[in-house]
């Protein structure tokens, strides 16, 4: 289950997903499926404010 789970998260890398892809080990359409798998989890977020300094 942890092996299945740490190539998952390589596919949320990009820098790993577009390797994996050029090197055929994983197809457009997979990560596709995948990321589409996911859950929206908006209701579970908080939106903040961040203040910026000008720069001169």
């Amino acid at each position: 289950m942890r092996l299945a789970r740490a190539l998952e998260e390589k596919l949320l890398d990009l820098r790993l997903r577009d390797k994996l892809i050029a090197e055929g080990k994983v197809t457009k359409a997979q990560v596709e499926e995948y990321l589409n798998s996911l859950t929206d989890d908006e209701d579970n977020s908080e939106m903040t404010e961040i203040a910026q300094r000008q720069r001169n």
